[in-house]
């Protein structure tokens, strides 16, 4: 498509205003003159000397034309080394057995159903859709998920303490603007990676908590000066160990004391396998010190990045305050598709039918484990992962070598990093992306590759 003549006009006089062909203050031809010198209409020289004026290169004194602008030199920096760095190119490992943590089976996905309340969304709130929401979020998927929560979890929360947030990222860093920079954050170790990361990006104090058998060792959490400890009680990452009931209370009891916050991360408490679902950490809580999060990504799929939290009543004000110059961050239209989606049951099937189908899974991974003797499951009644110990005393990089040579992608945990809760190595092991054809060939390949070392 060819650009507008005044468009030529501008860039040619823009070119050689900055070649330095007319000097600062210098008059540019008339309008006239130069639409009978181009043969074109005054208004197309006009448009072309106007844009000229909006960038600053040219300005305009009635009834006397137009003049260029004052020049002003760019000043360069000094080359330095760096900035002929080439980067190398990221070698990626050609897989053929994955067992990442951060995946779902996405075939167990209700695309119909989805669309379906997309196109109804579209449809019957459109004008809402279109609208800025609350700044915690929309108060129906608000209402639902303190519904579920109470139904669930054992919580009984208000949707007004209920804040709504685009993943763990923007949530993390909520809360710790309401608590303040100032504070020292307790984590589990070993722990989620990611968390420390976005901690250490909000440019707050980190302290490490070593677990036992039961989880966060609270006596060694007495030892630390921390304001806030991040905790997964219901299925711990990556041990996979679910927190008994009196470290739970030990915990609540030294928040209390300290008068400190517990950051419950709650983040794969759908899925559990035997018995019912272990009561969240907030449900416990007497004293109002406890925050709680929760992720629809691991429920629905990675690419939600939909998250959410209930905050102590107490904090609520620092939050109202912080909401004023913060908006939600999570699009509007997500937001009524999952409410419909929630309110309408569909949510409660989905997750009846993804448990069903991991419960299938293991059951598959339990039976090819059961008959090799040096290999152990730990944390495999909840969750989306667990813990592979290999009894066998070999070492660690003899492991990572035979992984390697089988094509196997899973993260690998030194004994001395588990010294207090397993006795040998350790895989970490998720399977929830692992298509149910496919589990068998996937773990026959690990035992096969183990075998080898001898």
């Amino acid at each position: 498509m060819r650009k507008p003549i005044y468009v030529d006009i501008y860039e040619q006089f823009k070119r050689l205003i900055m070649e330095g062909s007319y000097a600062e203050h210098s008059k540019l031809p008339s309008k006239r003159k130069l639409a009978s010198t181009l043969k074109v209409s005054p208004l197309t020289v006009e448009a072309a000397y106007q844009q000229l004026i909006a960038e600053g290169y040219v300005y305009a004194l009635e009834k006397k034309g137009y003049f260029v602008s004052k020049h002003v030199e760019m000043i360069l920096s000094e080359p330095k080394d760096e900035d002929h760095f080439i980067y190398p190119k990221e070698e990626k490992q050609d897989y053929l057995y994955r067992f990442d943590t951060n995946v779902v089976d996405t075939t167990l996905f209700p695309n119909a159903t989805w669309a379906k309340l997309s196109r109804e969304v579209i449809s019957e709130s459109h004008h809402e859709m279109l609208n800025m929401t609350p700044p915690q979020g929309l108060y129906e998927l608000r209402m639902e998920i303190a519904k579920y929560l109470d139904l669930y979890r054992g919580m009984h929360v208000s949707p007004d303490r209920i804040i709504i947030g685009s993943g763990s990222t923007s949530l993390i860093s909520m809360i710790v603007e309401i608590l303040g920079r100032h504070q020292s954050y307790a984590l589990e170790k070993p722990g989620f990676t990611k968390i420390e990361q976005l901690l250490t990006a909000n440019d707050v104090n980190i302290v490490h908590v070593a677990l036992d058998a039961k989880g966060l060792s609270v006596e060694r959490l007495k030892e630390q000066r921390v304001d806030v400890c991040h905790v997964t009680p219901s299925h711990q990452y990556p041990t996979g160990i679910v927190m008994p009931i009196s470290r739970r209370i030990e915990l609540l009891n030294w928040a209390m004391e300290k008068h400190a916050y517990i950051i419950e991360d709650d983040y794969d408490s759908e899925f559990r396998y035997q018995g019912k679902p272990i009561p969240a950490l907030q449900g416990l809580d007497q004293n109002d010190r406890v925050i709680y999060m929760n992720t629809f990504t691991k429920s629905l799929a990675p690419s939600f990045r939909m998250s959410y939290m209930v905050l102590p009543k107490h904090l609520m004000s620092r939050y109202q305050h912080m909401s004023s110059y913060h908006g939600c961050t999570v699009p509007t239209f997500e937001q009524y598709v999952l409410y419909k989606f929630m309110q309408g049951g569909f949510f409660e099937r989905h997750i009846n039918r993804m448990r069903n189908d991991y419960r299938e899974k293991l059951e598959m991974v339990r039976l090819l484990i059961k008959n090799v003797s040096w290999l152990k499951l730990h944390g495999d009644e909840a969750g989306l992962h667990f813990m592979l110990e290999i009894t066998r005393d070999v070492a660690i990089e003899q492991i990572y070598e035979v992984l390697e040579k089988h094509h196997i992608a899973v993260k690998t945990y030194a004994k001395e990093d588990l010294s207090q809760i397993y006795q040998h190595h350790c895989l970490l092991i998720g399977y929830s992306g692992i298509p149910k054809a496919n589990i068998t060939s996937h773990f026959k390949a690990i035992i096969r590759a183990l075998q080898e070392i001898k």
